[in-house]
């Protein structure tokens, strides 16, 4: 008779500091309190639970950025997860730092790929073997290229950016360290679902992967997708949402016999409050907000900004924002820079600076009409559409239309007018994008130096934009065509 065991496999991904519960409809959904209220109750309810968190808890909001991680760490430290994945904004504040976090953190941090370029040498834990009620289930930790662009400046750390290479990575440790004993294996991703599809691909039935966990791209899944036969599953965003698998395994035979899926709203018909962490967190907030509850201005209304991939309202006022009174002619603003989908309208500067927690420096560059349209040709590429690139928002004054059967651009005008190769215009970037020019928008930095040598414009951008709030009442934006796509 085949040994037959129950196990609860509860993620999340992508939390981003999300620490504080929202009213919709009249109830009260997410927040750490009530997560932690939910984890709690499926502990107690089922006899093997594991709670897994596939990278991004930081960055969000200003209980994180206050702090720089070490509050979302104390956060997680009583969430108490089994195991948890590195993601990009894991980087966030230099990997230095996360390197002490890790030291903080009461739970394991893995990650397979992130190494020491002079002797390969890993930064962290690759794997973990987990036992549970006589079950082993070993647990690989894979990051997503972005890595890279957050920390072009420590340049000891490397990673396998490549698919194909994480998916060597994989088998190396599968080989090395699944043992007779391993009932299960996860990978446990930060890579995105397009990337976890060409992943599962790759991957040779004989490693034995039986699931992949994934984040990165917040990806609302209705069921799991299965994949060379490997189920991949990812809880969207936040913390109003957390993935539920039941599962039973075969101990005997190392496969899973029934596998149900399903992601559980938290809100308060399914979860309680946990008192301590409410506590906990009540402490953060107390001293966050005699900081940073303060109005700053008001909007005429409020202004949304639903997809990173397309013009937004958000977009165009904190692009026409940063470009006001400036001495460039287009803002070029990283859509993921803009971190909330509705705001206003009344601006608190909490609000400000959690919609725009990347205030990094403002460089300006010239470029000729034929580089800007190799740019846009880029940016606008098919992979921008599979949420798999770099998107901007432009300022004001900038205008083009851009056919995606055809993949050609259609209009390209700058104040009314066509912009033509030898034309001069001169574009902002902030240091994140700037700094992964070659990679972002296709044409080398070298060539745009020879045009004109790059300078620092502003050295904080939430500077430029809390002033604008603050001299500008009744702010309001549309989405007015700036960039036109044909289907």
């Amino acid at each position: 008779m085949s040994d037959i065991k129950k196990l609860t496999i509860l993620h999340s991904n992508d939390m981003h500091g999300a620490f504080l519960p929202e009213v919709k409809d009249g109830k009260e959904t997410g927040g750490l309190t009530r997560l932690s209220g939910y984890i709690n109750k499926v502990r107690g309810e089922e006899k093997n639970v594991v709670y897994a968190i596939a990278g991004d808890m930081f960055r969000g909001s200003i209980i994180d950025s206050e702090y720089q991680g070490l509050s979302t760490i104390d956060l997680m430290n009583m969430l108490r997860p089994d195991v948890v994945t590195v993601g990009n904004h894991e980087a966030d504040y230099g990997m230095a730092h996360l390197l002490f976090l890790e030291k903080c953190a009461k739970f394991p941090i893995i990650n397979a790929n992130l190494f020491v370029t002079m002797n390969n040498a890993r930064l962290f834990r690759p794997y973990l073997n987990l036992d549970i009620d006589g079950m082993r289930i070993l647990f690989i930790g894979i990051l997503t290229e972005e890595v890279l662009a957050s920390t072009k400046g420590e340049k000891i750390i490397g990673t396998f950016i490549d698919v194909e290479e994480a998916a060597k990575e994989v088998g190396i440790i599968c080989d090395n360290y699944r043992t007779t004993k391993t009932d299960m294996t996860v990978l446990l991703t930060h890579i995105g679902i397009e990337s976890d599809r060409e992943l599962a691909k790759l991957l040779d039935p004989d490693w034995g992967v039986d699931l992949i966990i994934g984040g990165h791209s917040h990806t609302f899944l209705e069921e799991p997708e299965i994949v060379n036969g490997v189920p991949i599953i990812q809880a969207g965003t936040g913390t109003g949402i957390i993935g539920r698998l039941d599962l039973e395994v075969d101990c005997d035979a190392d496969t899973i016999t029934d596998l149900k899926w399903q992601c559980v709203p938290i809100d308060e018909d399914t979860a309680p409050k946990d008192g301590i962490m409410e506590e906990l967190l009540d402490a953060y907030r107390t001293e966050t907000d005699t900081k940073y509850k303060r109005v700053v201005t008001r909007w005429a209304r409020k202004l949304t900004h639903p997809c990173r991939y397309q013009e937004t309202e958000m977009g165009n006022l904190y692009a026409d924002a940063i470009a006001w009174e400036a001495s460039f002619d287009i803002m070029m603003m990283g859509s993921g820079s803009i971190r909330k989908q509705e705001l206003g309208p009344v601006i608190e500067y909490q609000d400000m600076l959690e919609n725009t927690p990347y205030d990094d420096v403002l460089t300006m560059f010239e470029v000729t009409g034929e580089q800007f349209r190799r740019m846009m040709q880029f940016i606008l590429r098919d992979e921008a559409w599979e949420g798999r690139t770099e998107f901007y928002q432009f300022s004001k004054g900038f205008h083009v239309k851009y056919r995606k059967s055809t993949h050609t651009i259609e209009e390209f005008t700058w104040q009314g007018k066509e912009i033509q190769p030898e034309d001069r215009l001169r574009i902002a970037l902030q240091s994140y994008h700037y700094k992964n020019f070659d990679e972002f928008l296709n044409v080398p930095l070298e060539e745009v130096k020879q045009n004109m040598r790059p300078r620092v414009v502003a050295t904080s951008v939430n500077n430029i934009i809390e002033e604008y709030f603050a001299t500008n009442d009744n702010l309001d934006a549309h989405v007015e065509g700036r960039i036109e796509i044909v289907e």
